[in-house]
Order: C-alpha cells, then structure tokens, then sequence
C-alpha cells in the first residue's frame, strides 16, 4: 500500500495514482499539508524542524516521507515540498526548488530538483519525478 504527503503538488500526486484503474488495490491515501500547522498536525513534522530547516528542505520531506507511513496502513511513501511560483522563491531556494522523500522497503530516500517553468509545469514535473523516481525504488526494493 502507498500513501503520500503533499504541499506543492496539493494533492496532484494522489490524484494522478487514482487515475489509474483500480488503484483501491494499492493507494491507501493522500495527506495535503500545505501549511506548516498541516505538516505537524497530520504528519508529526516537528514544528521545531520546520522553523530550523523551512517548510522546503531534505528533512521536512523526509519527515513527511516518515510521517504519511506512521498515519496510514501503507508501506510505501512518497512526499513532496516545494517552490512552484510564480513568487515565494528566494535566493538559496529558488522558484522551480522541490525536495522529495520516499519511504520504500523500510529505507528512507530523499533528492532536490529545480525544474523550469510556470506553476502548472513545475507541479506536472514534480508528480512525474516522484511517480517515476518512487517506481525505480520499488522495482529496486528486495522482495518481501
């Protein structure tokens, strides 16, 4: 079972999954945190972590990541965090900035992309790069 744990993409990730015929099987649910009070409410994302880090950073996803597995019944996780514009940017985190977690197999994985664009293509660009990026890890994962 999968769940993900989502702020920029607002719940685009899990929408692209249900799409798919009978993702029932597979999909247990979807977390939209899009404020930082979400992020610790719903994932346990220490309010501490978020104000030490930014909502946009490695260990708020991975915290996410950790946290969309501690409040489902899945076993495979997904989380993204991010910039997608048009304003919000800054210099070190730039508009186009999402950091990913995914949580397969027990291990905890997690990368930075910028992508190009305006709003509507960075988040397209964000599920397609968890979606594809959480498939490897699968495809990877030992057998249980």
């Amino acid at each position: 079972m999968m769940a993900t744990a989502e702020s920029c993409t607002g719940g685009l990730i899990a929408g692209a999954c249900t799409e798919r015929p009978g993702s029932s099987q597979w999909l247990d649910c979807g977390f939209v945190t899009y404020s930082n009070r979400a992020k610790s409410a719903m994932l346990d994302v220490p309010a501490a972590l978020i104000a030490a880090h930014g909502a946009v950073s490695e260990p708020v996803a991975r915290a996410m990541a950790q946290g969309a597995i501690a409040q489902s019944q899945a076993q495979v996780s997904v989380a993204v965090t991010g910039v997608a514009g048009p304003d919000g940017g800054s210099a070190s985190k730039p508009v186009g900035t999402v950091w990913f977690g995914w949580q397969v197999a027990g291990q905890l994985h997690s990368e930075v992309q910028r992508f190009e664009g305006d709003r509507h293509a960075i988040r397209q660009a964000t599920v397609q790069h968890a979606l594809r990026r959480l498939l490897a890890l699968v495809q990877a994962a030992p057998a249980q």
